[in-house]
């Protein structure tokens, strides 16, 4: 029954990275098939990356199918009013085996005029951190341009650099032009809007095969740059059973939901909401249907639903607009 929509699984996009491991299959059951992946990406609309049902009726069309298809019913009214037939946010799971590079993101302005593009708030939830794991988070201090730049010439750069210590269920919200990196030992949830333009402003001087380095972007990234320190870790609450606020921004909004048997679920907005199990398993009820869900497993919740039953252990991200 082609007419009728109901919470949506998709196929993941998996992605190699040189800094990836295997822990997105070793804690999150993702099927890859290399040493080096690096980013399973849950939903996506980024051209040539357009994620695919993979459960129900729908499977195999592809997201965009989806809202041509479904239009309000599938993305809801609030989201059109502001995005049009545009899905907003891209969701993915991280592993870095190897540090990533030192980067940042353009601001909605910069990434419009430069790259047609969002521009890439983002933030990151800490599902499992190995001992003396970190992130590079923004400046220790106020900083120049040009303190900056004497540091990126003498590849001094991580001296002034925020270096945090991390473990699971940190969450750091990460605003555009915000310098950021996420340490080895670390797997994230990452929600952002949609958009993949990185500026690699730093790699720590790695090297390919062939002895070259992976391009940088230090001309691009100097305009986009907050030189100003930023505080990015967040505090929350987080009350059993109950969906409790962690980010609330123009972008987005997240909670996180500590499920310790049944929470009844009802919309707050005209939205679609998107759920991401990062540990525990559940079924979650809609209607009649009954789906199993378990850490790594991401859920899309059009906006016709209104109503859901979360039961059994397990700790949601709930997003929505």
């Amino acid at each position: 029954m082609m007419n009728r929509l109901y919470p949506l699984l998709f196929k993941p996009i998996l992605k190699e990275r040189i800094w990836g491991g295997t822990k997105l299959k070793t804690y999150l059951n993702k099927p890859i098939s290399s040493e080096i992946t690096g980013e399973s990406w849950e939903i996506s609309t980024v051209p040539n990356d357009l994620s695919v049902v993979n459960n129900g009726a729908l499977k195999g069309k592809n997201i965009n199918e989806l809202i041509e298809l479904f239009s309000k019913d599938f993305l809801g009214d609030s989201v059109i009013k502001r995005f049009g037939n545009d899905f907003p946010l891209l969701f993915k799971f991280i592993d870095a085996k190897e540090d990533l590079s030192i980067q940042l993101h353009p601001n909605d302005f910069l990434a419009k005029k430069r790259h047609n593009s969002f521009g890439k708030t983002e933030m990151w939830y800490v599902m499992q951190a190995d001992s003396n794991s970190r992130l590079v988070v923004g400046f220790k201090e106020n900083t120049t341009k040009q303190e900056y730049l004497h540091h990126l010439e003498n590849k001094t750069l991580v001296s002034i650099l925020n270096e945090v210590p991390v473990k699971k269920g940190d969450v750091f919200f990460l605003e555009t032009g915000t310098i950021h990196a996420i340490g080895a030992g670390v797997v994230i949830a990452e929600i952002q809007q949609t958009s993949d333009v990185t500026y690699r402003i730093y790699d720590w001087d790695r090297v390919d095969a062939n002895g070259k380095g992976r391009e940088l972007h230090t001309d691009l990234a100097l305009e986009a740059i907050t030189f100003e320190k930023t505080n990015a870790a967040i505090a929350f609450q987080a009350i059993e059973n109950t969906s409790n606020q962690v980010v609330d921004c123009p972008y987005f909004k997240t909670n996180i939901i500590p499920l310790d048997g049944i929470y009844n679920w009802s919309k707050k907005q005209d939205a679609f909401s998107v759920f991401m199990c990062t540990e525990g398993e559940l079924d979650l009820l809609f209607e009649e249907d009954c789906f199993r869900l378990k850490a790594g497993n991401t859920i899309l919740i059009p906006a016709v639903i209104d109503n859901l039953v979360f039961k059994g252990n397990a700790t949601l991200l709930e997003i929505s607009i």
